[in-house]
C-alpha cells in the first residue's frame, strides 16, 4: 500500500499534462545544469508594458472583477505567461527590513519569478531565477532571514539558495538570475521547511531510497550560502510536508525544544529533533478517512495543530475538510474536531495568522477562517477570495498556496492557472 501513496501526485501530474498539452511557452534552457547569467530586459514581458492582466476592483456586490469574493479586494492578478512560464505553484514573501519594500517570490514550473509588489499599482518583475535541472510542476520555497530556498521535484535538483538583497537593485529588469549558492545533497524535492529562529532548513519529500527513506533532512543554514548537512529521520518513511517550530506550547515537558510535526501520507509524525545526532519520535497519529495526510499549521499558541488531507473529498465525498488535533499534550494528541467548508473544493495548504486560518482552497479559492473560538470547536468561513471562477469541484485547478504574513496586510496567492493574485481586505 505504501507504493500507492504517491497516487495524488501522479493523478495531478496526468492532470496537468493534459491541461497543458497545447502551452508551449517558454523560457531560457531549464534542462541545462547552470544557470546562466543574468541579463538585461526585453526577453520576458514587462509588467509595465501591459503583462498586468487585472489591476484594483473592490469586492462589491460579491465580485471584484470577474471574481467571486466576500471581504477581500482584488489588487492585482498577473499570468504565468508574463513569466515566461506555463503553471504556478508555492508562493512565500519577503520585506526587505532597510527599505519596507514588498516581494512575491513566486514558484513556477521552470523557475521562481521575483516580484516587487509594494506599489500594485506599478508592480515590477525583477526577474527569474531558472530551475536547477528541469521543469516541475511542484517546486517549493520559504525564507530565512534575507535569503530564499528553492527546491523541486526534478531530478538533482537540490536546494538553491538566492540573496534576496540582490533585488534591491536591478537595472533594466526583468533579468535573469543566477543562484548564489546549491545545496546538492540532495536530489529532487517536494517541500522544504525552515525554522527561522534555530536558522534550520528541513527538505522533506525527497527519493524514497535515499538516506533518510524520503524523510526529513536536517541542514543547518546559519551560514545562509554555505549549507550544512548534519543529519535527518527516516523512522516514519516518507514525510510530504511538515511545520518545526521551538516548542513553547502548554506541554511544559516540550518548552524550548525543537518539534517537528510531519504530514507523512498516512499518518502525523511528532518528533523532538532538538538534538540532530538523536531524533526522538514522541507520537504518531492518524484519523477517520485518511486520503492523504497533506500540510498542517500550529495555532500561535502551540496548542492546535490545523491539517488539511488532500484527498478526502474524492475519495470519501465531503466538502472541503479541515482537522483539528489538540497538541496539549504532545505524548496524547488527539483529534478536537472537523471543519467542513462550503463547497466540495480540494483543500491544499494552510497558514496561521492571529485568529485567522488562510486556507488554499485550489477551485474555491483562499477561504479566511476564523479560529478564536478553535477551543470551543467552532470555526467559521469569514471571508474568502475565489480565483477560479469556473466551478468549485475537487480539481486541482486554482489556489495553490496563501502567504498572509505582509505587515501591510497584502496577501498573496498562487493560482496553479492564473499565477499571482494579491488581495486585501475591503476593511
Amino acid at each position: 500500500m505504501k507504493q500507492l501513496r504517491c497516487l495524488p501526485h501522479l493523478l495531478y501530474l496526468l492532470f496537468i499534462v493534459w491541461a497543458c498539452s497545447s502551452d508551449d511557452s517558454n523560457f531560457g534552457d531549464p534542462g541545462s545544469n547552470q544557470n546562466p547569467p543574468p541579463t538585461t530586459g526585453g526577453d520576458e514581458p514587462d509588467i509595465g508594458d501591459g503583462a498586468v492582466n487585472r489591476g484594483f476592483a473592490p469586492c462589491e456586490g460579491g465580485s471584484a472583477d470577474i471574481y467571486s469574493c466576500d471581504g477581500y479586494d482584488l489588487l492585482l492578478q498577473i499570468n504565468p505567461a508574463a513569466f515566461g512560464a506555463g503553471r504556478a505553484n508555492d508562493i512565500w514573501g519577503w520585506t526587505d527590513t532597510t527599505t519596507s519594500r514588498e516581494y512575491a517570490l513566486l514558484g513556477l514550473d521552470n523557475g521562481t519569478a521575483f516580484i516587487d509588489i509594494t506599489d500594485t499599482e506599478n508592480p515590477v518583475y525583477l526577474g527569474k531565477m531558472l530551475t536547477a535541472t528541469t521543469e516541475s510542476i511542484w517546486r517549493d520555497l520559504k525564507v530565512y532571514q534575507d535569503f530564499v530556498y528553492v527546491v523541486a521535484e526534478s531530478a538533482m535538483h537540490g536546494m538553491q539558495v538566492f540573496d534576496l538583497k540582490r533585488l534591491r537593485n536591478v537595472p533594466n529588469p526583468p533579468v535573469v538570475f543566477e543562484a548564489d549558492a546549491r545545496y546538492t545533497l540532495i536530489g529532487n524535492c517536494h517541500n522544504v521547511v525552515i525554522n527561522e529562529e534555530m536558522g534550520f532548513a528541513y527538505p522533506v519529500g525527497t527519493a524514497r531510497n535515499d538516506a533518510f527513506n524520503g524523510g526529513v533532512h536536517f541542514v543547518d543554514i546559519q551560514n545562509p550560502t554555505a549549507p550544512n548537512g548534519v543529519g535527518g529521520y527516516a523512522d516514519d518513511g516518507y514525510t510530504h510536508d511538515a511545520q518545526v517550530v521551538t516548542y513553547n506550547g502548554p506541554d511544559t515537558d516540550y518548552t524550548g525544544r525543537e518539534i517537528f510535526v510531519g504530514s507523512n501520507e498516512d499518518q502525523i509524525v511528532i518528533v523532538d529533533i532538538t538534538d540532530k545526532a538523536s531524533p526522538s519520535r514522541i507520537e504518531t497519529l492518524t484519523y477517520p478517512n485518511i486520503g492523504y495526510t497533506h500540510q498542517g499549521w500550529f495555532t500561535e499558541d502551540h496548542r492546535f495543530f490545523i491539517l488539511g488531507d488532500e484527498l478526502d473529498e474524492t475519495d470519501f465525498g465531503f466538502n472541503s475538510r479541515t482537522l483539528v488535533f489538540d497538541f496539549a499534550d504532545l505524548d496524547n494528541p488527539q483529534l478536537h474536531m472537523t471543519y467542513l467548508g462550503p463547497t466540495g473544493a480540494i483543500d491544499h495548504n494552510g497558514y496561521v495568522l492571529g485568529n485567522q486560518f488562510f486556507l488554499a482552497n485550489y477551485t474555491a479559492g483562499v477561504r479566511i477562517l476564523d479560529i478564536s473560538q478553535i477551543e470551543n470547536e467552532v470555526i467559521t468561513e469569514e471571508a474568502f477570495f475565489d480565483t477560479f471562477p469556473q466551478s468549485n469541484v475537487a480539481q486541482f485547478n486554482g489556489v495553490w498556496s496563501v502567504y498572509p504574513y505582509f505587515q501591510s496586510g497584502k496577501i498573496i496567492l498562487s493560482d496553479t492557472n492564473s499565477g499571482l493574485f494579491v488581495i486585501q481586505s475591503s476593511n
